[in-house]
């Protein structure tokens, strides 16, 4: 790795051990290799449930003085990232960094950094296979057979093979996404502001293309001001009354709400979501009564490599900074931390 690539975690990088530092881990248990690395290197782990709340997390994080945080769950906002004078990096468990205030990280010169392409494939897998389920309504024909019905004489499925699957961000995940719908004979295109064709795929700068031609449209865009509820009633109007939206994401790229409402009147067939605008959703969320929603616990990046890739990159990541050792700068998610 290059020197342009990489930047000083500190002023005055010490070649000396982390021993006796402190990382404040805010989810499960981390994978048996990331926990070895941070033992190895003198980090004791103090585990937090990452739902707890941030008031929760800045008491853990104040009283053990931690100086490190590595993110699972949970919102890491000002009050968290101020409660530690000894916090010196932020290390996420995944790619998406919306519930992390980069602004205060940056503005105490804390580096944020994330697991780069850890869990692509696991979301990518997870991607298709619940386009594949809505696609062949699996969920629909299991619950009528175990039901007691028996649909097969006036059931008519659909073809995978030429449909054309409609891909929201064109990074590593939809890139990889594409590939393996491409497998499945789906012909694919994506909307992407920056990248450009690749692997047989056609990359447009028009969303509403993209939305108006696809018959599976699988969100794989970071939250951002830009990309917040993204997919809105306006939008989804657009799509074919045939087709159904995949996000496995972050839930607020879609309003919920503006969803409800295509379900339910029919405005698109179905839809599949992995995330939610708040999570864990209600009990009684209103989703819960549709047919033709799927919904799974946030869980596309859950796959055991992609779990083990996630937490030891982030692992390394807070060695790295603890140590003084120039981190690739690819991963820092506050990319204006140098100006401080």
């Amino acid at each position: 790795m290059s020197k342009i690539n990489r930047v000083s975690a500190t002023a005055n990088p010490s070649a000396a051990a982390a021993t006796g530092h402190k990382v404040l881990v805010t989810g499960a248990q981390l994978a048996p290799e990331a926990t070895e690395l941070l033992q190895k290197n003198g980090i004791e782990t103090i585990y937090a449930d990452g739902y707890s709340g941030s008031e929760n997390l800045a008491d853990i994080a104040r009283t053990n003085a931690v100086d490190a945080i590595l993110v699972r769950q949970g919102q890491i906002n000002d009050l968290v990232i101020g409660s530690s004078p000894r916090l010196r990096v932020i290390a996420k468990h995944g790619s998406g960094v919306d519930n992390i205030d980069l602004d205060a990280a940056t503005s105490r010169n804390i580096p944020v950094l994330r697991a780069l392409a850890a869990n692509a494939q696991s979301v990518a897998e997870l991607a298709i296979t619940l386009s594949v389920t809505l696609m062949k309504d699996i969920g629909i024909l299991s619950d009528t057979v175990k039901g007691g019905a028996w649909p097969k004489t006036k059931y008519v499925g659909r073809d995978l093979a030429g449909a054309k699957f409609g891909i929201i961000g064109f990074g590593e995940i939809g890139r990889r996404t594409a590939r393996l719908a491409q497998g499945l004979g789906m012909e694919t295109i994506a909307y992407d502001p920056f990248a450009e064709d690749a692997d047989g795929t056609r990359v447009s700068r028009d969303l509403l293309e993209v939305l108006a031609e696809s018959d599976i449209v699988s969100l794989h865009c970071p939250l951002s001001p830009q990309t917040h509820h993204l997919i809105n009633a306006e939008r989804l109007k657009l799509m074919k009354p045939t087709a159904f939206i995949v996000n496995t994401s972050r839930g607020a790229v879609i309003d919920e709400a503006a969803l409800l409402a295509a379900l339910k009147d029919g405005s698109i067939a179905g839809a599949a979501l992995d995330s939610f605008e708040q999570e864990p959703p209600a009990q009684d969320h209103p989703f819960w009564a549709l047919p033709n929603l799927i919904a799974t616990p946030h869980v596309g990046g859950a796959s055991r490599s992609a779990l083990r890739n996630m937490a030891v990159q982030s692992a390394q990541h807070i060695v790295d900074v603890l140590t003084g050792v120039p981190f690739d700068r690819r991963a820092l998610a506050n990319q204006n931390l140098e100006q401080n």
